[in-house]
Order: C-alpha cells, then structure tokens, then sequence
C-alpha cells in the first residue's frame, strides 16, 4: 500500500512538473456568476450522444484540435460555409466529412442560450465538450479555463497550412506542432488521441495499394494488419463512407494502445508509425505504451494547453447566439455591440457578466488546474 501511494504521489508531482508552463487569461470557474449551469448542460448534450454513440467523443475531441490549430480556439470550425465560392473551414478537405459532432455543440448551445442568453460562448461550448468526452471515453478529467470569445473568420484555405495531414513525416510534425508551441514530446502525446475515433480509407488507401507510388504495399505495415484494411478497404472503392476505427484493440476507449500498436506496426496512418523512425519519438511511444497513466496525465495537461491557443478575450470576437454563424451588423446595433470591436466595453470589464474579467482581474492560471484533477486523481488511486 505504501508503495502504492508513493508511486501516486510521484505521477502526480510529474503531472505539475509537466503542466508548469500552462498559463491564461482564462479563468477556471468563469460562467459561476454569469450562468453557473453552462459547464453541466455541455456535459449533459455529450453524455445524451455519447450513449447513442461513444464515437462522437472522438468527434468532438478531433472538432476541439481542429478548431485550435486553425486561427485559434475561437469556434470558427463551426461556421457554416455561405457559398460554394466562399468555405469555411468545416468544408475544407481535411474537415469534410470526417469532422463530427457539430449537433453536440449546437444543441448545448440553444438549451443555453435560452437560459443565459449571450453569455455562453461556441469556444467554450467546444473545449468543455471535448474535456467531456476525453472522461467519458476513460482519459483523465481536467478544468477547463474558460472566457474564449468566439472568432468572426472561417476560411477553408486557412487549414491547408495549420493542420498536419495523415502523411507527414516526424519532422513536418514537430515543426508544425512548434508553430503552435508544442514540444515535440507534446506532439507525441496528443497524437495518442487517435486511440479512439476512426478513419476513412481514402485516408490510408495508398499504403495498402501505392505506396510512395510503387503500386505495392508499405513495408513497414505489418502484413496480417495490412490484409485486415484491405478487406475493409477493397482497392478501387469510390464509397466515400467506408471507415475503419483508429485502435482496433480497445475501440472508444482512451488508453496506451495506440502506442502498442505502433511498436506493433500497426500505426494506421503514416503520420503515426513514422513516429518510430526518430530516435527521440521513439523512446515516447514505448514510454507510453509502457505507462499507460502517466500518459493519460500528460494527455490531459497537452489538452489543456492546446486550448488556450490564441485565444479571444475581452472586447475582441463576439459571442454567436447560434455557432453555425457569425452575429449580424444588425443584431450589434440592437444589442449594443460593436462589429468591429465586439461587445459593450460595459459588460466586457464585468465579470458578473460572463463576459471575461478585466484586465486588471486576470489572472494567469499555472498549475492550479492539473494539480487539482490529478490530486483528486491520486485519491481514486488509493481507494
């Protein structure tokens, strides 16, 4: 037992170790004055899809990445496109169709725009639901910093160059993760999201049937592994709805075995086993194929950094009433808003409001969110 506890104890200190340098003008906490039930109605709307389908976790884990890595956490992933000629980023091709989960979002936005009426922002909606769905999906739960502002750009063409694609190499993917501010040990930590969801074949077809353009299979996918994609995947199919899951071995649950499955051979895109190919990477993933907690508590603090990316705060964005598009010129006169600079300055220093606090009320937050999740953590453990 004691040895029990102390190894408890050392994850935990690790866990601060690892979230240090998690800092924010968010606040943990920050609807409790404004509309304290946000926070359990998102839960509820992922709860309500979770049990008619565990994979829209994994939607809305990916929805969260998405959204982050593009101009920032400010929800514009959610804004529909208004022409063919004028994409948002939901229609961008890494997005459409496999990004899921959109309902989620906006049913946790009606249920609480009908009781807290423009105080709730999309971008929160999003980073709570996707804390959400890492806890229910078996990964560690974490408080999440709130009082993003929602963005009013969504350009399709702003994916092609913020987003990593299924064939990048460990170099394109620690050289885009650093453009975020990742480490590339936190690259080799977030990629461990793939352990749940799943994948159209269009997506890894050609390491089945051409790769590198050779017409032949990739060698470094294990054989039997290979042969199961190809009858999921028949060559030549044009059905855009077939997809296979991303961790065959423990489906919808977050755990190490996207990690043993690499050591395996058994990455499914080329992006995951290449993380085999550098020495550094390598040492990772048979760290976390090896300690299955530890990664879950580094997981958790990775998540919690990604959304805090470029944030909006204070007078900059708006707050949408429905996700799916930007707020009108006209609803800014009627609601005393601003189109370019956003909301009533008023609302925007209360924080009675929902709004964000004043500069002179942030804080910045370090530490404080991960080491209260894994302390009660540590107390789950020694029960």
């Amino acid at each position: 037992m004691r040895s029990r506890k102390l190894t408890c104890v050392s994850i935990t200190l690790i866990v601060v170790l690892l979230c240090q340098n998690v800092h924010s003008q968010l606040q943990v906490g920050f609807y409790r004055n404004s509309c304290d039930c946000a926070e359990s109605i998102v839960k509820d709307e992922v709860r309500n899809s979770f049990i008619k389908d565990q994979g829209v976790a994994a939607g809305l884990v990916r929805l969260h990445f998405h959204d982050c890595f593009v101009r920032g956490c400010d929800a514009s992933v959610l804004i529909d496109s208004t022409s063919p000629s004028n994409k948002a980023e939901k229609d961008a091709p890494a997005n459409n169709p496999s990004l899921r989960g959109f309902e989620v979002i906006d049913n946790a936005k009606a249920r609480l725009e009908a009781i807290c009426k423009g105080v709730v922002s999309c971008a929160d909606i999003l980073a709570f639901a996707a804390r959400d769905s890492v806890e229910m999906s078996g990964g560690i739960g974490y408080d999440v910093p709130a009082g993003r502002r929602d963005g009013k750009i969504s350009l399709a063409s702003d994916t092609f160059t913020n987003l990593p694609s299924p064939f990048f190499n460990v170099d394109q993917l620690t050289q885009l993760f650093a453009n975020k501010g990742f480490t590339q040990e936190e690259m080799v930590t977030l990629s461990g999201a793939h352990t749940i969801g799943r994948s159209h074949c269009t997506t890894f077809n050609d390491r089945l049937y051409n790769f590198s353009g050779t017409m032949s299979q990739d060698p470094s996918l294990d054989p039997m592994y290979a042969s199961q994609l190809k009858q999921q995947c028949p060559q030549g199919s044009t059905d855009p709805n077939l997809v296979v899951p991303m961790d065959p071995s423990s489906l919808g649950t977050i755990d190490a075995g996207y990690y043993t499955n690499i050591l395996a051979n058994r990455g499914l895109f080329t992006s995951d086993q290449t993380l085999l190919t550098n020495a550094a990477t390598a040492i990772q993933v048979n760290q976390n194929a090896r300690n299955a907690k530890l990664w879950r508590s580094k997981f958790a603090c990775a998540m919690l950094k990604m959304g805090q990316l470029d944030v909006l705060t204070g007078n900059a964005g708006e707050i949408r009433s429905n996700c799916r598009e930007i707020v009108k010129v006209y609803q800014d006169i009627i609601y005393g808003q601003n189109p370019i600079y956003g909301q009533n300055p008023f609302y925007d220093q209360d924080p009675f409001y929902g709004q964000g606090p004043s500069p002179i009320l942030s804080v910045q937050i370090k530490y404080i969110t991960c080491i209260v999740s894994f302390l009660t953590l540590v107390n789950i453990w020694l029960v």
